[in-house]
């Protein structure tokens, strides 16, 4: 028999007893009897649960502390082949929602809102001051609206002639120059066709449905040609080969240079048709003169 002892300073050797065997008693002798004394020289042991507790405790941390890492975009982790709903694909669709979030002038502010909030309010003032112009743009066109004229238009051969209030700036030229060559790409196309408007031309109060081999049969109409866009001090002009009459592509034309007119360039009006204009003159060619070339 082994008793332990785990408060024993040191380990002891074993004390034996002896005893001596009597023949006339017929007695054995007991079995001997050993005294361990070992030194309690471990820490006390902790048990399974309150280690497992302890150890999802940690789990859970280190995890919170992963997820406010990779949020913030410090995370470097390679997400190439995770799935979208697992934690790392999340964090990963999430990359592009927090850029914001690394603005540091941004982050000041919110840092000093509740230490001091007059000062984050002055400050945040004086960030909208430096970037009122990418907030709000001023409208630098005309609030007079843009006269619209025909004068024997043909659709096969004419002029389109513009008037502006001031010569166009070379960014005015250019938004002009976008807008006609969108206009002609979508005509050319095929997109502005009178003939086949089954949504617009569709009820409000049902639902819309669409007819493909209705569609594929009507007539098309296409933007056969289109010259460059000449310009002359505050005049420009451009030779246009619409082809088949199809006077929603002056519509759309017409909505176009309407708006641009309000916000950026002032045109004071639109002729469509005429081999001549006001103050055009044939014989000016020389850039010097103010005459100038834009490929369409």
């Amino acid at each position: 028999m082994f008793t332990l002892h785990p408060c024993a300073p040191l380990l002891q050797l074993p004390h034996l007893s002896h005893y001596t065997f009597s023949r006339q008693s017929n007695h054995h002798p007991p079995f001997p009897t050993y005294a361990i004394s070992i030194q309690n020289c471990f820490q006390p042991k902790t048990s399974l649960c309150t280690a497992r507790a302890s150890r999802n405790r940690s789990i859970k941390a280190q995890n919170l502390e992963t997820e406010i890492e990779e949020e913030s975009g410090d995370y470097d982790g390679d997400f190439e082949g995770e799935d979208e709903f697992s934690p790392r694909g999340r964090f990963r669709r999430r990359e592009g929602e927090k850029d914001y979030d690394r603005d540091p002038e941004f982050a000041e502010i919110l840092g000093s809102c509740l230490d001091d909030p007059e000062k984050a309010r002055s400050k945040m003032e004086e960030r909208l001051r430096k970037k009122r112009n990418k907030i709000l743009h001023t409208k630098t066109g005309s609030a007079i609206p843009m006269e619209v004229k025909f004068n024997n238009f043909e659709f096969s051969n004419s002029y389109i002639w513009f008037e502006f209030y001031n010569i166009p700036l070379e960014k005015d030229v250019t938004l002009i120059c976008n807008t006609i060559r969108s206009w002609h790409i979508v005509g050319r196309l095929g997109g502005c066709n009178s003939m086949n408007m089954q949504l617009s031309q569709s009820p409000l109060d049902k639902r819309p449905s669409y007819d493909a081999i209705q569609g594929a049969n009507v007539t098309p109409t296409s933007f056969y040609n289109i010259g460059d866009l000449e310009i002359q001090y505050n005049l420009a002009r451009i030779w246009v080969d619409i082809g088949t009459g199809e006077p929603l592509l002056l519509d759309i034309l017409i909505n176009a240079l309407t708006q641009i007119s309000s916000d950026y360039i002032g045109i004071k009006q639109v002729v469509f048709g005429g081999s001549e204009f006001e103050n055009w003159r044939e014989d000016l060619k020389a850039e010097d003169a103010g005459y100038s070339v834009h490929k369409i």
